[in-house]
């Protein structure tokens, strides 16, 4: 009897260990409320930084247009990058790229991007 309370137990604590832990990376992700779909941001400028990785890959540009303002933009998933034809090469330092997105609420200089040309090639993001 005491060996399948036991079982009974441990079989409990795993669900409650696996759900804490999911609600925490559901947590994690932002989510796109933050940004203002209703302004259509359209920036052209030079890649300072890049960074293909999950969640989201991001780019800091150089944007001459916006008074040398450096703008964050948030890029999709690297799986759906890849997918869509955007590589990591493609995002290298000082290359120049055109975005289109919706500018976050709060932050001032950060982007979600919807659209980035780069190399001549246009991709959607989302």
């Amino acid at each position: 009897m005491k060996t399948t309370q036991f079982a009974l137990f441990r079989s409990a604590l795993a669900v409650l260990i696996s759900a804490w832990v999911m609600s925490g990376v559901a947590l994690a992700h932002h989510g796109w409320s933050h940004y203002d779909a209703s302004k259509v941001l359209n920036l052209s400028g030079v890649i300072k930084e890049s960074s293909y990785a999950n969640p989201h890959g991001l780019i800091r540009v150089q944007v001459d247009g916006a008074n040398g303002m450096t703008w964050v933009a948030i890029l999709a998933p690297p799986s759906r990058m890849t997918s869509r034809g955007l590589s990591p090469e493609m995002l290298k330092v000082g290359a120049m790229v055109r975005l289109v997105g919706y500018p976050h609420r709060e932050n001032a200089n950060e982007m979600r991007t919807e659209r980035i040309t780069v190399e001549g090639k246009t991709v959607e993001l989302r």
